[in-house]
């Protein structure tokens, strides 16, 4: 087992590099955290994330991933908000991002710094090194309680005593065999604050998400068209949810971001839905440009835009949504056709219906017709 005085090397080069918060553990994946893997997937909560299922037997496995590793460096890097981040649901006429995808893409920001610490390990502890930041089948959370940085949640998520829920993780795997840090313990206690708030009540249970009824999931991850009973719920959230995290009263200790990288962008802020819902695949490209949101693509994008429209109240959008029954995209398409539903009377949404329905080639946009 390396001494001390190695931890204390890396530790301080990983600080040096920009991290707030740096832990070790075994390279190994806590039986429990297996075991809630598994009847998630059983359960089918991991919906479209199939690579969930694919990948299941080395995401519980790490000496299946790479049978030579020994010990797990993990890093924390703080995200931290200036205010507050439910604010902007307030502002109907506004799309609310989520915090983490305000900023530049954190891949980007992490790897960059992970990579001159792996570099470094390589080179001046004579260890071979594997990074990760959200990139391969690794059970980060658990890693980085087992680690000591923080503890898993109700809702699922990671908490700091220091950070709150801002933190995004990367891990380094490596050969040399580290005294682990003690795991962090649960302390939620019997809060349910994030429970509670979820617009679409996606926890069965606390420790449990059902990701196929959070908002996260529904826009980011899913592909499809977005059921009906969540619609309203999603409010004005064209991008994530970050209501569970923002509710947590650990977040008491949180601290603004001081990378600078992960600032928000004054754009992504709080933008005009009437502005986002024009954007083509060229333009949407360029305003995403790396930006974590830039992968979504910019027909699920403007999708989430349209239900974001036909919760706004705002009858000045109906211009907007109706520009849109003319989308390319299906996705767009039938999102727009529900907005209108909406913001414009019943007679006036009638004679839409009889325009544009008959010329209507997809059947889940006819189907949206039909319901409105």
């Amino acid at each position: 087992m390396t001494g001390p005085g190695i931890r204390e090397r890396i530790r301080a080069r990983a600080l040096a590099e920009g991290f707030d918060a740096v832990g070790f553990c075994e390279a190994r994946i806590a039986e429990a955290a297996k075991r809630d893997l598994a009847a998630f997937l059983a359960a089918g909560h991991h919906g479209d994330m199939g690579w969930l299922a694919a990948n299941s037997d080395r995401r519980g496995d790490i000496a299946a991933l790479w049978p030579e590793a020994g010990s797990a460096v993990v890093v924390a890097q703080n995200y931290g908000p200036a205010g507050d981040p439910l604010a902007a649901l307030d502002r109907r006429d506004r799309g609310a991002v989520s915090v983490y995808a305000q900023g530049r893409d954190y891949h980007d920001v992490l790897k960059k710094k992970l990579r001159a610490v792996a570099r470094w390990m390589h080179e001046a502890l004579d260890c071979e090194v594997r990074l990760f930041v959200d990139t391969a089948p690794v059970m980060e959370k658990p890693l980085a309680q087992m680690s000591g940085i923080g503890w898993q949640g109700k809702h699922t998520n990671l908490v700091s005593r220091q950070f709150g829920s801002w933190l995004f993780l990367g891990e380094i795997l490596t050969t040399l065999e580290l005294t682990a840090d003690a795991p962090e313990a649960d302390r939620c206690g019997s809060c349910r604050r994030c429970l509670d708030i979820c617009p679409t009540d996606a926890f069965p249970a606390p420790y449990r998400l059902d990701a196929t009824r959070c908002i996260s999931y529904l826009t980011i991850e899913h592909k499809g068209h977005i059921a009906q009973e969540f619609r309203a719920a999603i409010g004005n959230r064209i991008y994530g949810c970050d209501d569970c995290l923002a509710v947590c009263p650990w977040n008491k200790f949180a601290r603004r971001a001081g990378e600078p990288r992960l600032f928000p962008r004054v754009e992504l802020a709080a933008p005009r839905l009437a502005e986002l819902a024009a954007l083509d695949d060229a333009s949407f490209r360029a305003l995403f440009s790396g930006s974590a949101i830039k992968r979504l693509g910019r027909d699920r994008f403007v999708r989430n835009v349209m239900i974001a429209i036909g919760n706004s109240g705002e009858p000045a959008l109906a211009g907007t949504a109706g520009a849109a029954l003319g989308d390319a995209s299906p996705l767009v398409r039938a999102m727009a056709v529900w907005a209108l539903s909406r913001l414009v009377p019943g007679e006036a949404f009638a004679r839409l219906r009889a325009r544009h329905r008959s010329r209507e080639a997809d059947e889940a946009v006819r189907g949206e017709w039909d319901a409105g």
